[in-house]
């Protein structure tokens, strides 16, 4: 049997994101009001809206400067069939990916909650809501949009 994925309402997507507000960061962790930093964000938001996730997270590095061949964010968003959109189509509730540094592969990951919000985890601060200002604005490299079983 086969299973197809829709892409998910963005008002769910969003109170998911949001009842995460307040979790504290932790490096590749992602338990709600445990500790979490953005992908895990995205981990547990992906567990609350399509199921348990469809492989193992690999470690990773915190470094926002990193270099390399692949977009290895991107290719696991591809890999979890994620609907991959334009950036400059993405609207509330999809799920973007930034490129902090101009030559580096994608590091940091949101989750726009309207059309200048999002929403992130960030070191020392944890899970935030925050204005989509020019500078993250800029900074988005893909788009994606969460499935629904």
């Amino acid at each position: 049997m086969t299973q197809t994925l829709s892409s998910s309402g963005p008002v769910r997507v969003i109170a998911i994101a949001r009842s995460w507000l307040g979790t504290p960061y932790h490096d590749q962790a992602s338990l709600k009001g445990v500790g979490c930093d953005c992908l895990g964000l995205a981990r547990g938001v992906w567990r609350e809206i399509v199921g348990p996730e469809p492989f193992p997270i690999p470690p990773y590095s915190r470094d926002w400067g990193e270099t390399g061949p692949r977009e290895v964010l991107a290719d696991g968003a591809r890999r979890m069939m994620m609907p991959e959109i334009a950036p400059s189509a993405a609207g509330p509730g999809a799920l973007v990916l930034f490129r902090m540094t101009p030559r580096a592969i994608a590091k940091h990951v949101g989750i726009l909650t309207g059309p200048d919000t999002f929403l992130h985890a960030y070191e020392r601060l944890g899970v935030i809501e925050e204005p989509l200002a020019p500078p993250w604005r800029r900074r988005i490299a893909f788009a994606f949009l969460f499935p629904q079983r």
